[in-house]
């Protein structure tokens, strides 16, 4: 019983301390709340479209025309500029007021009309994938549909079945599994909620063991008050309390976010919550392990912002797992958003059971025994060395009491 008060005594503590420290409070709280709603509505648009292009048209032809109106018409590129050459293109590639352009050469009618293979060249602005996809792809598409239109004209077949045939021997229907319009917000978005998580808790906790230990709290409390003298309360009591925080902030970021902005969610509601059981534990006493080596509240911040785009990568989200070294992959498997992120991604947007992510499951349980185990070793060091500080200072006040009594009695 003594022993339940201690958890529950520790667990208040922290629930105070959570809401009079604004740092605290704003990584908890206002962070998880409002992030997700702002990064969501940045990706709303899923799609970038009419992304303004360059024409260089040297031909001045009715075919060249063509393809620059139907380039025009197509909902991903608009045909802003008309340009005489190519500097004047990559003059306004420079300035950003284009991302690209397309360049005519001379011959291009003229190869057309003699049966010869003509060329379109297309330069674009590689800084951001989605308008480089944008542009480079519709022309592929019109450049296609174009020689169909060549081909069918010079077959000299009596019937439109075997002008299909001809200008399509191989018919093929494109479908993009899981991402249907082809969204980045679908793509990025389910990943970046579950780091979120852990990273807002990391932050949290780091900030509240820095004040804690700039304020010289645990060694005052220790020696007076017996409730932070044993480890098991203070760990249970403490991370009970970030469990029911984040139990609430979990089911926003989850469950209500991606509803708000329309985001896929295929995932099966039991399976996920068997997935988030393990996932925020090992995220807990992940930060309360970080938090024993951070000494000021300002290092925890440096050292989660410096490395949150590092796991969104290591997490095999934005780059390919297989395409990682094994070293990182390494490296990668000390964080919980690792494996949170990509039994998340699977089951919200492919539809995964519980059973098809078993893998990364098992790993969640695994990393969660092992930072319970490494929290308890540094918080029993750090129990030890201040019940040493204690004893310390009560035999040096002891002392000087002598002292001062032994001074009293030869006056």
């Amino acid at each position: 019983m003594n022993r339940i008060k201690d958890i529950c005594y520790i667990w208040m503590q922290e629930m105070k301390g959570l809401v009079q420290d604004e740092g605290v409070a704003i990584f908890f709280i206002i962070v998880p709340l409002l992030y997700p709603l702002l990064y969501s509505w940045a990706y709303n648009n899923e799609v970038v479209q009419q992304v303004p292009v360059a024409v260089v048209d040297m031909s001045h032809s009715a075919s060249s025309r063509q393809f620059s109106r139907m380039y025009d018409a197509s909902p991903d590129v608009k045909v802003a500029y008309q340009c005489n050459d190519i500097l004047e293109a990559r003059d306004l590639v420079q300035k950003q007021v284009v991302h690209g352009f397309i360049v005519f050469p001379a011959d291009f009618d003229t190869r057309l009309n003699r049966m010869e293979q003509a060329h379109v060249a297309v330069y674009c602005d590689m800084s951001l994938m989605l308008t480089y996809k944008a542009i480079f792809q519709t022309a592929t598409t019109i450049s296609q549909a174009m020689n169909s239109n060549i081909q069918v004209k010079l077959s000299g077949h009596p019937t439109h079945r075997e002008e299909v045939i001809q200008s399509q021997p191989l018919a093929f229907e494109e479908v993009q599994l899981f991402n249907p319009t082809g969204g980045y917000g679908s793509f990025i978005i389910p990943a970046v909620l579950m780091l979120i998580i852990q990273q807002t808790l990391v932050l949290g906790i780091g900030l509240s063991a820095g004040t804690a230990r700039e304020n010289n709290r645990y060694k005052d409390l220790i020696p007076a008050n017996r409730h932070y003298r044993r480890l098991g309360p203070i760990v249970f009591g403490k991370s009970m309390c970030y469990f029911m925080v984040y139990v609430v902030m979990s089911a926003w970021l989850i469950l209500v976010v991606p509803k708000i902005f329309s985001f896929t969610s295929l995932f099966p509601p039991r399976d996920l919550l068997h997935l988030m059981l393990p996932y925020l534990l090992a995220c807990i006493f992940f930060g309360m392990f970080v938090s024993c080596i951070v000494r000021y509240r300002e290092n925890i911040m440096l050292l989660v912002v410096f490395a949150s785009v590092p796991m969104l990568f290591l997490s095999g989200v934005s780059w390919p797992q297989s395409a990682i070294p094994g070293y990182w992959q390494g490296i990668s498997w000390l964080f919980p958003s690792t494996f949170g992120v990509r039994a998340f991604v699977r089951m919200n947007s492919m539809g995964a059971t519980l059973a098809d992510v078993r893998e990364e499951y098992i790993c969640l349980w695994i990393q969660m025994v092992a930072y319970f185990f490494a929290t308890c070793a540094v918080y029993r060091f750090q129990l030890v060395r201040m019940r040493r500080h204690a004893l310390q200072t009560i035999e040096s006040i002891e002392q000087q009491i002598k002292q001062i009594k032994a001074s009293r009695k030869t006056s």
